[in-house]
């Protein structure tokens, strides 16, 4: 025999699933303690100036016996409906009617927290234990059309409220959840490009230093000097992105690599290929965000040449700025690696171009070499 849950409708079955609200609400805040502490006093003072109300200071008793469930509103949310409704059913039944004062406005406040923090199950089983308390109240007295309106649009109000906040309580942690998740995947892409750049610089000396060592010491002193500044710039960077991430007024006064920066990769490296840049257009007009990707792109492009192209001497960038946007090209004429595979940087390359709205794609090159081509239209971030 099927479980009941499996004969639901499908909107039904996903709210039957649904887990509570997320994030998790606070245990305890000052409001809670301030309702706790406010609504007795006025319980009594209700009771005490309505005389006509039958068994008036019963139902004061019940009402303030009852106030400490709004602690638990939020953590138990069902049960604390449960608890309060069940009270004041029983009592009802007793007494032979149901409480006439305004205070027991505070039940909403419970039916609220149901609809609000609840699992599905919770916010279902709180909605039948509501109209179940309804129905009851009409075996006590006679409800006009006006009270069985308003008294229904207050519920519901209370109801649409509670879900409300909860959506947009819910939409807020997944963007918030979003753009984490970007920040790490542009952290990761800086990292990378950063790090990557200087350490295969470093690298390239180090072995043109071992090489040279034994027979030109001068010469080996002189790739020390250059792995030092390598070394001493991959700091300056990573000091530069640490900042960036201990304060949120920092990210404005870090310096930004841009298509104006793309002359430096041009430097030669003792044991490396040659670099060329050719810049062509009015690059100095390019938004921040596209010059840096520029950079970026190009900058991983020449990394991948020096670490991977076997026997390169050579390695080409170019660089066009017209009115359809950027295309960069990044080649060199040595072998790729025979077990290179599509790593980190390809990807973020990719990405990088995917978020401006562009392609970035890198192969082989027929007749020897490998070539990275980048194109950003103009229409993925002229907006």
């Amino acid at each position: 025999m099927p479980a009941y849950h499996e004969g639901m409708t499908s909107p039904l079955r996903a709210l039957w699933d649904a887990p509570a609200a997320s994030p998790r609400p606070p245990r305890r805040v000052w409001r809670d303690w301030l309702l706790v502490g406010v609504i007795p006093p006025l319980v009594l003072i209700e009771a005490a100036a309505r005389p006509d109300v039958p068994w008036r200071w019963i139902w004061a008793i019940v009402l303030i016996a009852l106030v400490p469930t709004l602690l638990w509103r939020r953590t138990r949310p069902l049960a604390m409906v449960a608890i309060a409704f069940a009270v004041g059913a029983v009592v009802s039944v007793v007494v032979g009617g149901e409480p006439q004062f305004i205070t027991t406005a505070y039940f909403l406040v419970l039916v609220y927290a149901v609809m609000r923090w609840g699992t599905g199950r919770a916010m279902l089983a709180g909605g039948a234990i509501v109209v179940a308390n309804s129905f009851l109240s009409l075996l006590y007295r006679v409800m006009t059309p006006v009270d069985l309106i308003g008294g229904l649009a207050v519920v519901v109000l209370t109801v649409t409220l509670g879900v409300a906040f909860r959506w947009r309580a819910s939409a807020k942690s997944r963007e918030l959840d979003r753009v984490r998740s970007l920040e790490r995947e542009q952290l990761a892409r800086d990292l990378h490009d950063t790090v990557a750049h200087h350490v295969s610089a470093i690298a390239i000396q180090a072995q043109a230093g071992t090489a040279v060592a034994p027979h030109d010491p001068d010469a080996a002193a002189e790739v020390l000097r250059v792995i030092e500044v390598e070394a001493s710039r991959t700091l300056d960077e990573m000091r530069s992105m640490v900042r960036v991430l201990r304060r949120a007024d920092a990210a404005g006064l870090a310096p930004v690599p841009g298509a104006s920066d793309l002359a430096a990769l041009a430097r030669s490296e003792a044991g490396g290929p040659a670099v060329e840049v050719h810049v062509e257009g009015e690059f100095d007009a390019l938004p921040p965000a596209v010059g840096a990707a520029v950079y970026r792109l190009a900058q991983e492009a020449v990394t991948n040449a020096r670490r991977h192209a076997r026997g390169a001497t050579r390695v080409v960038v170019r660089v066009h700025v017209d009115g359809a946007g950027v295309r960069l090209d990044v080649r060199d004429d040595g072998a790729p690696a025979a077990s290179a595979l599509p790593g980190y940087g390809l990807t973020g390359m990719a990405e990088r171009a995917a978020l401006l709205g562009g392609t970035c794609q890198a192969g082989a090159i027929p007749g020897g070499g490998w070539a990275v081509t980048a194109v950003l239209p103009r229409a993925g971030w002229s907006a």
